[in-house]
């Protein structure tokens, strides 16, 4: 015998329903923090010894790009390397700093800096000929292994030609040792299961950008000048877009090294409201000079001994 169907339950928010009440993370309400995918990219295999599990955190914002490689501990996360967009202008990127391309760049620069940073960068070049094809970094059997991280996207949507696997495209051809597939590269298609490896190619290069500059300047010149005014204003046209970008891999390969703004210490003006301490040389350099004047006005007459 079947049991009778019940109706709508109404849930009843009394005083044991808030009693018992949990609420959730604060980065989890926040909507910065998924949880359940860092459970998964921080807990390390139990035979693998004080051996750090390390992400590849890739994050954007509305005018820049953040690579980093870290790791997980108790007091929280500790950085091991970062790069961002806002630095390609020093390898002649100045512009369209958060398109495809430019997350390309960005996980070059970090895979290179990380691996010079870790005397890894000679040992493993990575893929210096970009071609969009698959690549797989291989470990060297007299040495020390390739450095081996994964992917962490937090709560970005994972479609099909997304920037962040542009990012790690860049951090994989420069020598890095990341699990993935070729289901999200642009050049994908999900019907055929087939992978265009010329169409990732235009966009690591940036031959997305230089297509639809060439079509808005032809159908709405307003539009044009509107939507790439920065290029305009530097003068990059359609068809330089591929050899600046062929340049910029090759100046990270180069030379990765973080390079700080340039400062005249001439024209620093410090902020002090308040005297310096005084060290000790110069505080007892104060009191023989103290001394030095009292016994000046004793012998003087001028103060009674």
């Amino acid at each position: 015998m079947r049991p009778p169907k019940q109706g709508f339950v109404k849930v009843v928010k009394n005083k044991q329903y808030f009693k018992r009440y949990q609420v959730k993370f604060k980065r989890r309400r926040e909507g910065k923090t998924d949880y359940y995918a860092r459970l998964r990219l921080t807990i390390q295999d139990k035979n693998k010894y004080n051996t750090p599990k390390y992400r590849l955190i890739v994050r954007f914002s509305n005018k820049d790009i953040t690579c980093q490689v870290a790791y997980s501990r108790i007091e929280g996360d500790k950085i091991v390397c970062a790069a961002y967009s806002h630095e390609l202008p020093h390898y002649g990127v100045k512009a369209g700093l958060t398109n495809y391309a430019a997350a390309y760049c960005t996980g070059l620069l970090l895979a290179r800096r990380l691996l010079k940073k870790l005397g890894l960068d000679q040992l493993y070049l990575g893929c210096t000929e970009v071609t969009g094809e698959e690549y797989n970094v291989e470990a060297v059997e007299d040495g020390p292994g390739a450095f081996r991280c994964y992917l962490d996207v937090g709560l970005m949507r994972t479609t099909t030609g997304a920037r962040v696997f542009g990012a790690m495209k860049g951090a994989v051809d420069g020598g890095l040792n990341i699990p993935h597939s070729l289901k999200r590269f642009p050049g994908y298609d999900p019907e055929s299961k087939e992978f265009n490896a010329e169409l990732h190619r235009k966009h690591i290069f940036g031959q997305h950008v230089a297509d639809y500059m060439r079509q808005l300047a032809e159908e709405d010149d307003e539009a044009y000048k509107r939507q790439f005014s920065q290029y305009i204003k530097l003068g990059i046209a359609a068809d330089s877009i591929e050899e600046i970008y062929k340049k910029a891999h090759a100046s990270i390969r180069e030379n990765p090294d973080r390079i700080g703004p340039s400062k005249d210490p001439s024209k620093i003006i410090k902020k002090r409201w308040n005297r310096r301490k005084l060290t000790l040389s110069e505080r007892r350099n104060r009191i023989n000079q103290k001394k030095a004047s009292w016994k000046k006005k004793i012998e003087a007459g001028e103060v009674d001994a």
